[in-house]
Parts: structure tokens; sequence; C-alpha cells
């Protein structure tokens, strides 16, 4: 999921039959194809855990880290890749973060270890987390405001929405030969980016005649010191500080994330008495209440707490987490049902996930209408009963499911929640911060659904686990044991729905 783009206001609006020099249309190429590579790194994993497990020797609780570590990646380095990005600029930024995800790929379609393999992926996410946003930002300088805009937008906003597809399908079809191709084949494709991007991603100063970026604020250059800057010996401004990045909160963020998965996962295996797990878990708390304190002592903290104090922030990033939480979680216990119980081919089973991700790509470019036609509450609040719905459902259907009656409904119903509310909880997310926060409102909003799909996933991953029966078990037994992960994933659909709820009557009683 990606944030709504945050449009400069000030700027004179281009002609309407301005047309696109070819420098433009080769800009706009290599951010939406980044988009769509960042996007179906979201899904490319799934279908192929089952191939992985098997050829690494990896249980499930281990094989959940190529799902988890890129949201960790990608959530818990969100905000501090902001920093990054306003302090060292886009263009650098922008193009080592692709030579980043280059190389991350091919490492771990080389691994043959799975902590390796979770590595490139934490990598991978935070990649990611630079150039997604980053692309936005480009956009909305480089392109002027208008129609121009608001086509480039569009563009971008639709590969990004068909990437989760793509992954599927060029998962499920890599995997029938190697799950390493579905690792590697994003290398080339992004070193093909990163060499238009040379000449393409525009610098500093080519932005708006070398002026600051639209809509730029104080915040925006938070970590800068005040006034001209000195120059050293060789003409070039200083480096800002290296507090000034915040690496103390980051690390300890990330540390976290990753000791709170980590622990989660390590419950089945260790017990609940056990340092192992319980130890981690503590340190996870731990780790997050340094992080934290930190930054309530910080002058430059990574998060702005004030977009905490907007009651629609709180519910949309919630609602985000929950929604995207309980789908990955779906999809997990789904391929572990279809692929290793059912003896489903990796395709066939991207194939049976198709109903919940294209229906977002068809109507992506139409979402913004139809969030102004009814309203963001009321979309939020049906796109969060029809997943649920579908969970439910899918809880009650028999071992072995039959696809038309009981997975098909499923998908249908999370695709059309997806199609409800994917662009209404972007829009109210930061509806109610003042221009200067929504940038950091947006950053905050996206760290929260990335952090809602890695929990989602790492619980749906422990349970399995743990109710897996002895070995020898029958198939109808092992699908039994699958259960509890599913009721794990309708109580957090059932989460979300509850927080869309109260977004109604706070609609009734007043503004957020």
């Amino acid at each position: 999921m990606t944030s709504s783009p945050l449009l400069p206001s000030h700027t004179a609006p281009a002609p309407a039959h301005a047309r696109w020099s070819p420098r433009m249309w080769g800009l706009l190429v290599v951010l939406a194809g980044n988009m769509l590579i960042d996007a179906l790194e979201v899904s490319v994993a799934l279908v192929a855990l089952p191939a992985i497990g098997t050829d690494l020797g990896a249980p499930l609780t281990t094989m959940q880290w190529t799902i988890t570590g890129f949201a960790v990646g990608f959530g818990g380095l969100m905000l501090f890749g902001a920093r990054a990005v306003a302090l060292l600029g886009r263009r650098r930024v922008y193009l080592a973060a692709l030579v980043g995800f280059a190389a991350a790929s091919l490492v771990g379609a080389l691994a043959e270890d799975p902590s390796l393999l979770t590595a490139t992926r934490v990598v991978k996410g935070f990649c990611a987390a630079l150039t997604a946003p980053t692309g936005l930002a480009i956009i909305a300088t480089a392109f002027p405001e208008g129609p121009q805009r608001n086509r480039a937008l569009s563009v971008y906003t639709l590969f990004g929405a068909g990437g989760f597809t793509a992954g599927l399908l060029l998962s499920g079809w890599l995997t029938g030969f190697s799950w390493r191709l579905t690792f590697a084949f994003p290398a080339p494709a992004v070193l093909v980016l990163f060499v238009l991007g040379l000449r393409l991603i525009p610098g500093a100063g080519e932005e708006n005649g070398g002026g600051p970026p639209p809509g730029t604020t104080d915040g925006d250059r938070v970590g800068r010191p005040p006034g001209p800057p000195a120059g050293n010996r060789a003409g070039r401004p200083p480096r800002p500080p290296l507090r000034r990045y915040g690496f103390a909160s980051a690390a300890a963020f990330l540390a976290g994330l990753l000791a709170l998965v980590q622990g989660i996962t390590s419950v089945p295996a260790h017990g609940w008495a056990d340092l192992r797990s319980t130890g981690l878990l503590a340190l996870a708390a731990g780790l997050l209440a340094l992080f934290v304190a930190l930054e309530r002592a910080s002058a430059h903290p990574l998060i702005r707490f004030e977009a905490l104090r907007s009651r629609a922030m709180i519910r949309s990033a919630l609602g985000a987490a929950c929604l995207n939480g309980s789908y990955l979680g779906l999809l997990f216990v789904l391929t572990h049902q279809l692929q290793s119980l059912a003896g489903w081919s990796p395709l066939r089973t991207a194939a049976a996930f198709l109903p919940a991700a294209a229906p977002l790509v068809v109507t992506a470019l139409f979402s913004g209408r139809i969030v102004a036609r009814f309203g963001a509450p009321r979309l939020i609040a049906a796109g969060a009963l029809l997943p649920f719905a579908g969970y439910l459902l899918l809880l009650r259907t028999p071992w072995p499911p039959a696809y038309a009656t009981g997975i098909l409904p499923t998908m249908l119903l999370v695709g059309a929640g997806f199609v409800l509310s994917f662009a209404a909880l972007n829009s109210q997310a930061t509806s109610q911060l003042p221009p200067a926060e929504r940038g950091a409102g947006s950053g905050l909003y996206q760290t929260a659904v990335q952090v809602g799909a890695a929990l989602s996933v790492a619980l749906v991953a422990a349970l399995l686990t743990g109710s897996a029966p002895p070995a020898g078990a029958d198939p109808a037994e092992f699908a039994e044991a699958c259960r509890p992960a599913l009721t794990l994933v309708a109580a957090v659909g059932g989460l979300g729905l509850l927080t869309a709820l109260t977004g109604l009557r706070s609609r009734r009683t007043g503004p957020p």
C-alpha cells in the first residue's frame, strides 16, 4: 500500500494540452517501473515459500522471514529513510537504493542459508522504503502541477497497484523452474532502471530552477545547520552531524521489531519459559521503549508525535494494518494448505489468489472519484466488513475446500474490500493534519501498514507450527491444525472492522 501524494499548491498549473518531452517520459518509466518492482516484492515470495522451505530445510517459522523481513525493513526504516533523503538528496539516495536492491536480489537468489536470505529481504525492504515515497516526491517537483502531474501520478499509481498481482503471477511461474529465479529476476530490471536514472533523475539544481521543492517546510529540512552552510577546503558544504540522521532511534526501532518477530515465532519451539522466546519478547519491549525515549528526548525526532493526536490518523493506521496484515496472513495459510497439503503447483496457487489481487488494479484510477462520492468513513467500514465476512466463510469451509464455493468467495470478498477501502484509508490518514505535517504523517501511516503485516504473518506462522499434528497424521488433521491460524486472521480482520465502525460514529458526532 502506498500513500497519497502530497501535491504543492502554489505553482502555476501547466496548460492541459502541454506534451511531455522524451526525457519526462523516460523519467516516468524509471519511477513507475521501480514502483512496480517495489510493489511486487510484497507478493513475490508468497507462493515460493514451500519450495524455499523444502530446498533449505527450514520450518514455517523460519520461512516466514521472507515475508516479514521485507515488511520489517520497509516499515522499520521508513522514517529513517525519509530523514536520509532530506539530508542527502533525492537523486543520490534513489540511485543508491536501486543498486542496493539489485545486489540484495542477487545475493538472495544465491543464498544457501535462511539467515542470509532473511538479511537480503530486510535490505530490499529498506531500499523500497527509500524509493517508493521518493518517487512520489520527484513526480511532485518534476511534472508541472495540473493535468500533467495528475497523469503521471495515475501511471505511477496504476503500476503500484498492479505490482502485487504481477508478483503472484511471476512467482508462480518462475517457482515452477526454481524459486531462486523468483528472487533473481528483479536484479537486471533494476540495473536497467539505474542506468536510465543516471541520466533522467533530476538533481537538486534541476528541480524548480534550483530552489527548494514546492511545499518544502522547515520540517523537511530537519537536521540541516541553520543559516548558510560554511564551505570546506574543497568548496563543498559540510555534511550534517551524524546525530541528525537519528541512527540511534532507527537502530532501536528496527532491532525491536526484529526481536519481536523472532520472539513470536520462537514460542512454538521453545515455550514461554525459555529466554529464546520470552527473553526476546522482553528485549523487544525494552528496545521499543528505548526508541520512544530517544524520540521524545531528541530535538529532531524521526516521528512527529503531533500526528498521533489525530484520531483519523490512528484509525486509518490501525485499520490499514489490520487489512494488510489479515490479507497476507490469509495468503500465508492458504499457500501452506494448497501446496503442502493439497499438492497444488505454485502457478495454480497464484492463479487462485488473483480474484483478491486483480480488482484493485482495475479500479485504481477511479478510486479518488469513489472516495469523493461516498466518503472515506463509509468506504473503510464496508471495506473492512467484506474481508471479515470472507474469513468467517473460509472458517466454515470443510476440508478439502472446493475452490468455487470456499476459497473463491473469500478471495472475491477480500478483493472488494481493498477496492473500497485502499484509497479511502490513504486519504483519511492525513486528512486532519496540517499541510506541513502530512509528509511525516504519511510515513507514520506506511510504517503501521508494514508492521501490521509483519506481526500478523509471524503470529500465523507460530500458530501453524504450534498446532501441527505429529508426523504421519492424515491431511485432514493437518488441515484442521490450520484453524487457529485462520481464526487469528479473522480476529485481525474483526479488529479492523471495529476500528472502522468507530470512524462512522465519529463522523456522526463531529469531526475526528
